[in-house]
């Protein structure tokens, strides 16, 4: 693979779906059981903004930093803003160098009791993820391929927690047959799991099979959030992201219908803007 996340660290596809993901973990707090979070695609973990690669893009300045000033946020997004605000402590005002991967943010959510597990294919990712969460015995990382670890690693000890899917795309389109072989398995060994999966929106075309798969693997009860920034008409862009939930939390449909139009509002990038909130089984 080639993609590094480096180069999008941070812009309005990261804001959406760590925003969703800390709604999500923290869910999971409410019972005071301990949980499992298995993120299959983790990355480095930790990106730096003052380096090369974001320094290239910039995506960042279209994403959460046009968020840091803004005021009477929903409570995810609240919650997700001040973990970037707590490892930028020493910047100054607007300033931001570091920003937090999937790993990064569900470990500062986590509880001691808690539990996570990191899969990683790219060698040079794992190391930098292994020195991140050295030392810390919650957190184990594996260099694998995630979707085979869901086979192998599942149901978790906790019997409860969440699997993050969140591939890099490269294969495009063929990523949704890998992601539904993937989960149909996954399902069968951990059927009462939350399984939240990220996707690129480009052209409509190239996610409407995949989300019509559910119903047809008659999975009971997923979820479905989309923000669109631009018309989905064109392969040459991003232009928008979505996350489809698999047993998602009582009433999380009502915690997206709030957040998403926030969403929109602060990272719009022209007067064409969309969000879907929708069960795609079950209510």
């Amino acid at each position: 693979m080639n993609y590094r996340h480096a180069f999008h660290a941070g812009n309005f596809a990261d804001v959406f779906k760590h925003a969703i993901l800390t709604g999500l973990i923290e869910s999971l707090k409410a019972k005071q059981t301990p949980f499992r979070y298995l993120d299959t695609h983790a990355g480095a973990g930790r990106y730096d903004l003052h380096g090369e690669h974001a320094r290239k893009t910039r995506e960042h300045q279209a994403g959460v930093q046009r968020l840091l000033d803004a005021v009477r946020l929903p409570a995810p997004l609240h919650i997700y803003l001040n973990l970037v605000r707590a490892l930028n402590s020493g910047n100054a005002a607007q300033d931001i160098a570091v920003y937090p991967g999937s790993p990064l943010i569900a470990s500062l959510l986590m509880r001691e009791s808690d539990r996570a597990t990191l899969c990683e294919l790219q060698a040079d990712e794992t190391a930098a993820l292994k020195k991140l969460f050295a030392g810390d015995a919650r957190i184990a990382v594996h260099q694998r391929d995630g979707y085979a670890a869901m086979d192998a690693l599942l149901p978790p000890p906790e019997r409860r927690g969440l699997v993050l899917i969140d591939p890099p795309f490269e294969a495009q389109e063929a990523e949704f047959d890998t992601i539904e072989a993937a989960l149909a398995k996954a399902l069968v060994r951990w059927p009462i799991g939350m399984y939240a999966i990220w996707y690129p929106i480009k052209l409509r075309q190239q996610t409407a099979a995949f989300l019509r798969s559910f119903a047809r693997r008659k999975i009971p009860k997923v979820l479905c959030a989309e923000l669109l920034l631009h018309p989905d008409n064109s392969a040459l862009r991003l232009n928008g992201c979505g996350m489809v939930i698999v047993n998602p939390p009582w009433k999380f449909d009502r915690q997206l219908e709030e957040l998403l139009p926030v969403l929109r509002e602060h990272l719009a990038q022209g007067r064409f803007g969309e969000q879907r909130v929708r069960w795609l089984t079950g209510e």
